[in-house]
This record gives C-alpha cells, structure tokens and sequence, in this order.
C-alpha cells in the first residue's frame, strides 16, 4: 500500500477542482468525536474495520476514484494522527487513517453525489474509552451537506500484526539491475571501478524501499556476479515487474559529470509494437482458445494484436512518465546532466512488457563524480530520492483520477535525445 499522508495526489501534483460543494470541515471533531470524510467518484459498498496494535481505522472499497482530505503539519486534527490511501490489491482500494488511541466506528453513512458531485463516505470515530462510558460525547461541528443515518458499521476486526499484513498484501514488483559484474568490471577511472559503486547503489536503494514495506524488490544480481544482458531484462518479465531500473556510472571526457535517464528509443519501440503483432496475428489461436466458430480465429487475433500493441504503448508511457520524476527529485540531490531525459537501445530496454529505465548515476571519468560515487552519504541521499520518485510514480498510477492533476501529464512528449551509447 502507498504512504502518503494527506490528500491521495502524488508529491509535486497539482488537484484539479472538483465539481462538489466547498467542504469546510472534511476532517472535523475532538478526542471526543471526530468526523472524516472520503469523496468518491461513484457509490460503492464499502467495509470498515478498527485495529489496534497499531491503532486505526481501515475503509476497504473496491477500484474507485478516491480524493482525501487536505491535512497539513503533524498536528493530530481531533483522533485523526495521518492517513493515507491506495491500491492494496488489483481491484480493491484502501484508506487507512491513523488514530491517536482505540476507536471504534460509531457511525458510518455513503452519501450518493448530486448533480455531477462526488459521493461522500462520511465516518464518525470515536473513542473505545467513551463508548464504554468513560468519557462524555460531545455533538460534532456541523459539516456542509453532511447528514448521517444510523448506519451501523461492522464489528471491529482482531488485530493482526503488521508484518503479517505487509505479507499478504499487495505489493508492486520492482526489479534492480546494477550493471556488469563478475569479469565484466565496466567503466574504470580514478580508483573507481563501475560494477562495484553501482552495485554498493543497488544495495542502498533496495534496502530504502524495502523500508517502506510497499514493493517486492528483487535484484539481478546483489553479489560480484556477470548475469547476460538479455537474462536481466528476461528476469523482470519473467516476475512481471512494475518497474526495472538499470544501474550504472557513465564514462566520457573528464569534464562530463551529472546523471542521466534513459527510456526506450521510439524506433525500438516501434519495432517492438510491430513484433508483437505480428507474433499475436500469427499465433495458434485455434489451439490455444478454441473458438467456438473457427471464422472467429481472425477476430480473436486482431484484438489480441491491439492489446499488444496497447501494451506496448502503455509501457513506454509508463517508462516515461518515470523517467520524468527520477528527473525531479534526483536532480535535488545530485548534479544532472543538462540534457537528462534521453532514449536510447540498450538492449535491456528492448522489453515490451515492463516499464524500464537506465539510470547513469554520475561519470567515472570525472573526478568529483568518482568521489561522490563511492560515498556512502551520497549514495544514501541519491537512493533516497529515487525511492522518492517511485513513491510519486505510483502515486499517480493509483490515483490517477479526475481529481488529480500530474505536473507533466502522460500524453505530453518531452524533448528528448538520442544518443549512440556502448552496450548496456
């Protein structure tokens, strides 16, 4: 699941107004009482349980179009600490709101929207203590358009603990591939050799995500190993990752210094969208499927070829859009090259099934890149933002609804540019 807290956008997003009635109080209330509300795109049945160890407050719905509530500063707002929201499984979404000690549900009503408006899930939380009678309620602040029946939610669920949880739950595929290895030592300058500070890298991002208990990172290789450069990106197709990240330290004149990203050159991408076409148009369909009406075989594949094709097309979006925030928030961290946002072939680019970039980290050939290159410091602050920019990628793929607006949308082509690079 995602941690964000606040509003369900990604960082450095802008929210789009809404076509709903200005809420003045959509987080409101005491440590008596306090009201929270979700607006949704559409009604939905939704399920609530109220957990402890640690304590909060979980509102399960299915894929729909959620906006939370604006909440600034670490400040509790009544029994609410923070909250956040997101896919917790294909097809089903969650809210979790953290809560300063043991509540239950005492009411919970779903608003359906009017005229073109959101529909609203409206929860009252309220202590465990003054459910039994150890503390009097208090009335809530009246909230605009809020009108609340006598919903009884469900029964709080048994606390199950956290670790346990985390290994049930969903959680995104996200593979790192630190270049070279074993006899292949790449890239050599000023006492820097390229397969051993990119891996060094790939420890130190894996063990920032790992963390964050939101993603199943697997690496091609984490130990001084030569691994064929079709096996890293057959690897993360093979384990359907989310995302592949090819690691690496570039290497040109010793003026050259900074980071680079490279996605998926639109040639190759081209290339690949008519391979796969083609191998779907080809394909054994009556085989495989076994249409009722052997005249359908042909329909069956030329849809099988859009998807394809659509596959494609989503997963250089994808790469993209990526490319994009490691851009944003590497560039805080570190220098980048003044041209960043690159395409090339490399063959561990050359997938049709997996969002991939390669991430040049600085230049071997320079000596300040070198230096930063083998400090642990650096190393730790760089990873740090690029687990930042993931956060934000999937962010947005989560939440990628009406409401929300990306900084720089999908379907807007950077200037980019290609450049011939030795093999990666």
């Amino acid at each position: 699941m995602l941690a964000m807290t606040g509003s369900f956008v990604p960082a450095k997003a802008e929210v789009k107004p809404i076509a709903a009635p200005p809420q003045q109080h959509d987080i409101a209330g005491s440590k008596v009482r306090t009201r929270f509300v979700v607006l949704l795109d559409r009604t939905a049945d939704f399920q609530i349980s109220a957990l402890q160890n640690p304590n909060r407050v979980v509102v399960d719905l299915p894929d729909v179009k959620i906006h939370l509530p604006t909440m600034s500063g670490d400040k509790p707002i009544g029994l609410v600490k923070s909250f956040r929201g997101g896919l917790a499984a294909p097809g089903k979404m969650r809210v979790v709101i953290d809560v300063t000690e043991p509540v239950i549900v005492e009411k919970s009503v779903l608003e359906p929207g009017k005229h073109n408006t959101p529909s609203r899930l409206v929860l009252d939380i309220v202590p465990v203590a003054a459910r039994d009678g150890a503390a009097p309620r208090k009335p809530l602040p009246q909230a605009s358009h809020v009108g609340l029946g006598t919903v009884q939610p469900p029964l709080p669920k048994p606390a199950v603990r956290p670790e346990v949880r985390a290994a049930k739950s969903f959680r995104p595929v996200i593979v790192l591939d630190p270049g070279h290895g074993g006899h292949d030592g790449g890239a050599v300058r000023n006492g820097t050799v390229e397969k051993e500070v990119v891996l060094l890298f790939g420890h130190a991002l894996r063990d920032k995500l790992n963390a964050t208990k939101r993603y199943k990172v697997l690496m091609t290789r984490d130990t001084d190993t030569f691994i064929p450069l079709e096996e890293r990106r057959e690897f993360a197709e093979k384990h359907q990752a989310a995302l592949f990240i090819a690691i690496h330290a570039d290497y040109a004149g010793s003026t050259a210094r900074g980071a680079t990203i490279y996605s998926l050159r639109d040639n190759v991408a081209n290339e690949l969208r008519r391979s796969a076409r083609g191998e779907a148009l080809n394909g054994d369909i009556e085989n495989r499927i076994r249409p009722a009406d052997p005249r359908d075989a042909s329909a069956i594949r030329n849809i099988l070829a859009d998807l394809q094709q659509m596959e494609v097309d989503v997963n250089k979006q994808r790469s993209s859009l990526f490319a994009r925030s490691v851009i944003e928030y590497m560039g805080e961290q570190t220098n980048m090259m003044s041209n960043p946002d690159r395409t090339a072939a490399f063959t561990v680019l050359r997938t049709a099934k997996v969002p991939a970039v390669l991430i040049e980290l600085a230049f071997v050939t320079n000596r300040e890149d070198a230096a930063k290159l083998k400090s642990d410091e650096w190393r730790s602050k760089v990873a740090e933002s690029i687990q930042t920019a993931i956060d934000n990628y999937f962010s947005h793929q989560a939440a990628n609804n009406p409401y929300v607006a990306v900084s720089a949308p999908v379907d807007e082509e950077p200037t980019r540019q290609a450049v011939p690079r030795r093999r990666r």
